[in-house]
């Protein structure tokens, strides 16, 4: 699984070493080479799990799919993206984080009764 590509539609065999990668930096990371560059490529297909070969060279639109399922691989890559947010549990199960701006009215509108109450005796 890419941590660099979330939505990663094939695996690449590296030809330096023959070991399979979802991208460049995944090879990176792992491997103490450089990746090596070529222009036949061979690609895992991780819709149907089989294995086919794009020459780049003569690469076409129609290439942009897989020969066995035509999954569309070539898409626009989603990558992680920092967020704000606030740790807790699930708030389906426990909302006591959330807040509920209708209780401060409620609460609010009670105080003033209270206080109406206390002056008329």
């Amino acid at each position: 699984m890419c941590k660099h590509i979330l939505n990663a539609q094939v695996s690449i065999r590296a030809p330096c070493c023959k070991k399979w990668f979802d991208c460049a930096e995944c090879h990176n990371e792992q491997q103490n080479h450089p990746l090596r560059k070529t222009n036949e490529m061979v690609f895992a297909c991780k819709k149907c799990k089989k294995c086919f070969r794009k020459d780049m060279l003569v690469y076409e639109e129609a290439d942009e799919y897989c020969p066995n399922c035509d999954n569309h691989y070539v898409i626009e890559a989603k990558t992680p993206q920092m967020a704000i947010g606030v740790e807790g549990d699930d708030a389906r199960m426990d909302n006591r984080l959330l807040k509920d701006e209708r209780m401060k009215m409620i609460n609010s509108l009670e105080q003033e009764l209270d206080l109406l109450t206390e002056r008329l005796g």
